[in-house]
């Protein structure tokens, strides 16, 4: 009897007793399996990273407070650059009181500044005239008497003397609550480009990766389960 022939014996005897060819999946070497961890950890870190530098921001919006980057030192010790302050909106003067940081837009300026108050008065109106571009006092329309405001005096706690003008309390952004050292530099980062990238494009890749081999395995473990030409001649014969 041929080999051949002993091989399509063995393989009726096989199915005539109902058993079935096993087909074995090799065990995956340590460095792949190390590799599936690295890769992952890469998607899982990244991913939290990203969520957490949307969610925090939105937490707080979600309490009715901001969190604002600080960029100077002018209220050091308290807080310094590269720090994050939460701050609460005001909505009345009477919220305002004197030792409390707050952060306001100082007259005639667009820059945001969070300074401590250090004196509450209260200061005829203001308004610039169109055609002399000089600040007047706005008069009352019924009495035709200066109209007055509540202002805020000023101070950063580094500095040595107060700011040079009294603010509206209208300019006034929001109360400082609290602060936390560090936070302001993580913000700015995960905010900019380079963070986004730094936090995506890793785990984007990774995942990728991760696609591709597990393509390749589904490849090998055909390549395994497919039957040789003997088990395809002994179906061959067995179907007639």
């Amino acid at each position: 009897m041929t080999t051949a022939s002993a091989a399509a014996a063995s393989a009726r005897a096989d199915r005539r007793g109902g058993k079935a060819p096993v087909a074995t999946v090799a065990r995956k070497p340590a460095w792949r399996r190390a590799l599936s961890v690295v890769l992952w950890t890469i998607v899982v870190v990244g991913v939290l990273a990203y969520a957490t530098s949307i969610a925090v921001p939105l937490w707080f919006q979600a309490q009715g407070q901001r969190l604002m980057i600080v960029t100077s030192g002018s209220m050091a010790p308290t807080f310094d650059a590269g720090d994050a302050v939460v701050m609460r909106k005001v909505s009345d003067p009477s919220e305002l009181k004197v030792g409390q940081i707050v952060a306001f837009w100082p007259t005639g300026s667009q820059r945001l500044v969070t300074h401590r108050i250090i004196e509450l008065v209260t200061l005829p109106k203001m308004a610039t005239d169109p055609k002399t571009g000089q600040s007047k006092p706005v008069l009352d329309e019924a009495t035709g008497e200066p109209t007055t405001d509540r202002y805020i005096v000023t101070k950063g706690d580094a500095n040595n003397v107060q700011d040079d003008n009294a603010t509206p309390y209208t300019r006034v952004r929001g109360i400082v609550l609290s602060a936390h050292p560090g936070w302001g530099w993580v913000l700015q980062w995960t905010g900019s480009a380079q963070g986004r990238a730094v936090m995506l494009v890793p785990p984007l890749a990774a995942l990728g990766t991760l696609e591709l081999l597990a393509l390749r395995d589904a490849r090998q473990r055909r390549r395994q389960t497919t039957p040789t030409r003997d088990e395809r001649h002994v179906d061959a014969f067995f179907l007639d």
